[in-house]
Formats: C-alpha cells, sequence, structure tokens
C-alpha cells in the first residue's frame, strides 16, 4: 500500500510538473481503486453499486479541477480519499433514503385518526393561573397577545434566551397539567 501511495504521489507531482503522460498514468492507476471504494461505499449505506461509476467519474472530475489545491509536499492518497469520501457522501445525499409506497395497499389497515382532545378556555385558564408568574407572562404575550419572542424580552425586561426557555417550559408545564387533568 505504501509503496503505491509513493508511487502516485510521485506521478502526481510530475503531472503538476506538465509531465501529460504521468498524469495519465496515475489517473488509470487510481480509477479500480476508487471504484471499489464506490462501491463499498454504496454497499455499507445500503444502496445498489450501479452509481458507482458516476461516482468515479465525478472524484476524476473534481482532481482534475482541483488539482492545484494538492499541497505537492504532502502525500496524494489522502487528498484523493478526502475527495472520494465527499463525493461519495454527495451522491448518497442525492439519492437520499426515500422508499415510495403505494398508500391504497393500506388503506384497510391504517387506523383512522384520532380524536383530537381538547380542553376548555375556562380549564386552560384555570391551569394557566397555577404557572409561576414569569412562565404565565410570557405565554400570555406570546399565545394570547401574538407579542413575538423579541417584543416579549423587552416587555419583562428578559434576554430572549430566556423568553424562550420561559415559554418552552411553561408550554410544557401546562400541557401536563392539562393532560393530568
Amino acid at each position: 500500500m505504501r509503496g503505491r501511495e509513493d508511487e502516485w504521489t510521485g506521478l502526481m507531482r510530475s503531472a503538476m510538473a506538465g509531465d501529460d503522460a504521468a498524469y495519465h498514468r496515475l489517473l488509470k492507476a487510481v480509477t479500480p481503486v476508487l471504484r471499489a471504494a464506490a462501491r463499498r461505499g454504496l454497499a455499507r449505506a445500503g444502496q445498489p453499486p450501479d452509481q458507482a461509476e458516476d461516482i468515479v467519474q465525478e472524484i476524476l472530475l473534481a482532481v482534475h479541477l482541483k488539482r492545484h489545491t494538492w499541497d505537492s509536499e504532502a502525500p496524494f492518497a489522502p487528498w484523493l480519499f478526502a475527495i472520494a469520501r465527499n463525493k461519495l457522501i454527495d451522491a448518497l445525499r442525492r439519492r437520499g433514503r426515500r422508499v415510495f409506497v403505494n398508500i391504497d395497499d393500506f388503506a384497510e389497515t391504517l387506523p383512522g385518526e384520532a380524536p383530537q382532545e381538547t380542553a376548555s378556555a375556562g380549564e386552560v385558564a384555570a391551569q394557566l393561573n397555577t404557572l409561576p408568574q414569569r412562565q404565565r407572562d410570557v405565554l400570555q404575550s406570546i399565545a394570547v397577545e401574538s407579542a413575538s419572542i423579541k417584543d416579549t424580552a423587552t416587555k419583562f425586561s428578559m434576554s430572549e434566551g430566556a423568553v424562550r426557555v420561559a415559554l418552552h417550559r411553561g408550554l410544557a408545564a401546562l400541557t401536563a397539567k392539562l393532560r393530568d387533568h
């Protein structure tokens, strides 16, 4: 492995110095290794290996377009494999993990929507009054008066972060109280 990496580094240095034959030999040498790496990466991601050739082409194109960014004092293989890894990740992101299932096949087995439990305005008001003053003020300002977090922070001389915390805690406490009630 080390000998191969040294050979690739030497070929890339020659290519950067203008040796087209060395560049051609380098690309020819790295292509099967990149192809195998792309197939392994696709398999690990649970994807079919049929995309490997496209990924290899993207890697080789990136190497060609970005070769000026390679540090000739550094080994070539880590730079190459960083590009390969990023191109594989890009391909997997583009492909996604989407699975399409026809919903009609499951129409008989899907449960209907559960009815929403609602609390009366009186219940909400009664439980709201049991909250600490700061949480009650923040909830009243944002949920009832439709004020922004920024306006609420100014109104109560609080930071926006403190308003968010009070809002989150107040909503969580109110939800728990209404659920238990």
